[in-house]
C-alpha cells in the first residue's frame, strides 16, 4: 500500500485529493496549519499532521512524523488579487513565502528518502494562469509560474534517482475557497486609478462561464500523475485548463 503527502488539505483540491486516494486505498497524510478531524472520513489509512510550509520548524517536525512518504503533492497555497501598485510588498513576499517557498521548501525537505530510495513522485499544484496572461493577478502568477519553471528544472536533477516530477495546472474553481482565501490580501490592493479595469474583470466573472474546473478534475489529475508513469510533466486539471492548454 502507497502513502501519499498531500499539503493544504482545510478545502478545496487538498481536501478533495485526500478523500480521492483515500477511497482508492491509499495510506493518506493530510496536512493542514490547524488539523480538523471533522473534515475527512475515519479511516486507519489516515493521518493528520499540522503543517505550515512557510514555517521551517513545522516543516521538519511533519516530514519527521509522516516517515516513509511514495509521493509527495505540494498543494498548499494562497490567493492574491489586486493590481501591482496597490500591492504592498508584505503582501507579495507572503504569496511568495507560501505559494513559491514553501514548496520549494516541503520537496526539499522529502527529497533525501527519495533519493536514497531511488523512487519517489513530486507533484506539483500550479494553475492555468500561468497559461495564459490575466490583470489583476501578476503577483500571483508569478508565483505559480515560478514553481513551473521549478519543477521542470527539477525533473532533470532527479532523473538520475528514479524520481518524477510533475506539474498539475487547475483552471478556475469557484466552488472552492480561493476568493475567501484571497480575500485578506485584497485590502486597498486596487487603487482608484484601476477601479475601471477591476469592475470589468469582475463582471465578466460574474458571467457564468462555459468551462470551469472542479476540485474532482484536480483529484483526477493528481491521481494520474502519480499512478501512470505515462502521464505527461504537465496536466491540465478542468475544462477551461483543458481547452488553454490545447492552445498553449
Amino acid at each position: 500500500m502507497k502513502t501519499v503527502l498531500i499539503t493544504g488539505c482545510s478545502s478545496g483540491f487538498g481536501l478533495v485529493t485526500a478523500q480521492y486516494f483515500l477511497e482508492r486505498g491509499w495510506k493518506v497524510i493530510a496536512t493542514m496549519r490547524t488539523p480538523r478531524e471533522d473534515l475527512l472520513p475515519r479511516s486507519a489509512h489516515l493521518r493528520l499532521l499540522a503543517l505550515d510550509v512557510s514555517n521551517a520548524d513545522s516543516i521538519r517536525a511533519a516530514v519527521e512524523a509522516a516517515g516513509e512518504v511514495d509521493v509527495l503533492v505540494n498543494n498548499a497555497g494562497i490567493g492574491m488579487l489586486g493590481a501591482l501598485e496597490g500591492t504592498d510588498m508584505a503582501t507579495a513576499r507572503e504569496v511568495f513565502e507560501t505559494n513559491t517557498l514553501g514548496t520549494i521548501a516541503m520537496t526539499q525537505a522529502m527529497l533525501p528518502q527519495f533519493r536514497q530510495r531511488k523512487q519517489g513522485i513530486i507533484i506539483n499544484v500550479t494553475s492555468s494562469v500561468t497559461l495564459k496572461a490575466l490583470p489583476l493577478l501578476a503577483v500571483y502568477t508569478a508565483s505559480k509560474a515560478a514553481v513551473n519553471a521549478f519543477t521542470e528544472s527539477l525533473a532533470l536533477e532527479l532523473q538520475q534517482f528514479n524520481v518524477s516530477v510533475k506539474l498539475v495546472l487547475p483552471g478556475r474553481a469557484p466552488e472552492t475557497r480561493f476568493g475567501d482565501n484571497a480575500r485578506p490580501r485584497m485590502q486597498a490592493s486596487i487603487p482608484p486609478a484601476y477601479a475601471e479595469l477591476a469592475q470589468g474583470v469582475f463582471a465578466g466573472w460574474a458571467e457564468s462561464p462555459l468551462l470551469l474546473t472542479h476540485a474532482s478534475d484536480v483529484a483526477e489529475a493528481v491521481w494520474y500523475a502519480a499512478t501512470d508513469a505515462s502521464s505527461p510533466m504537465r496536466i491540465a486539471a478542468g475544462a477551461d485548463a483543458q481547452a488553454l492548454m490545447s492552445v498553449d
